[in-house]
């Protein structure tokens, strides 16, 4: 029988303390067993470190790597990825949630359709885990409908580790992930939607995602300076993705 291809997760954190545990716990909890955890903690205060290591003790295939600085989520999950051995590698956000099955599903998938990128479905969850919103994906995605509405989401994504010689996380304090969705598929890495919801994206009101300010400013910045898109293509751009997110978020 043949083994299966080892699965790096890796993990950025930066003051979560109080979702952490969960986020954890749902990686342990994985029916599919061949994995590592690359552990990027980036909180300079060093704070929650101890509480972290205490955490991780029982994780025997965890990588722990802790920055001088806060580096933000973009160089953290490069250096994780530097740092990977994985054939796949998984992102996780440190206060969103797997379903135990989460990875078994999608590398079964993607070995059997030899997909280089699937991502999933989701819930959105508040910062009592109570579900307020189902994200669903479409059947087929593009370019040009991808740089409408960024249906991906990070938590979701499993890919070929060969896919990230082509491009890695933009720097960017937000939009990172979508301005490195939208290089690949435009150098022609096919992207597999798995319409299930397989993981809980946690909406907070003090994260970076949720500035909606720096959100509009990145996503110019992506359009503009890494799509290579004029300056009136690119507002237009961030209007038409702004409208989508919108409607997209009235629910949650």
């Amino acid at each position: 029988m043949r083994k299966k291809p080892l699965i790096s997760i890796i993990l950025t954190y930066y003051k979560k303390k109080n979702f952490i545990k969960k986020t954890l716990i749902s990686i342990k909890k994985q029916t599919y067993k061949n994995i590592e955890i690359i552990f990027i903690y980036d909180d300079p205060k060093k704070d929650d470190l101890n509480f972290i290591k205490k955490l991780i003790k029982n994780f025997n295939n965890l990588n722990l790597i802790i920055n001088r600085k806060n580096l933000g989520v973009s160089k953290s999950r490069n250096i994780g990825i530097k740092k990977s051995k994985g054939k796949y590698l998984s992102f996780l956000d440190a206060d969103d949630v797997w379903k135990s099955k989460k990875l078994e599903i999608q590398i079964n998938e993607m070995l059997k359709k030899n997909s280089k990128i699937s991502y999933t479905s989701y819930y959105v969850i508040n910062e009592n885990d109570k579900v307020i919103n189902k994200r669903n994906i479409s059947k087929k995605i593009s370019y040009n409908k991808l740089s409408k509405n960024c249906e991906i989401g990070l938590s979701t994504v499993v890919a070929k580790r060969s896919v990230f010689n082509i491009s890695k996380f933009q720097h960017l304090k937000t939009q990172e992930d979508f301005a490195l969705w939208l290089k690949l598929m435009r150098s022609g890495v096919n992207f597999h939607p798995i319409n299930k919801p397989l993981s809980f994206w946690r909406k907070t009101n003090n994260s970076l995602s949720s500035n909606k300010i720096q959100k509009l400013f990145d996503a110019f910045k992506l359009f503009y300076r890494f799509e290579n898109k004029n300056f009136l293509n690119s507002i237009f751009s961030v209007i038409i993705l702004s409208l989508n997110k919108l409607y997209k978020s009235k629910y949650d």
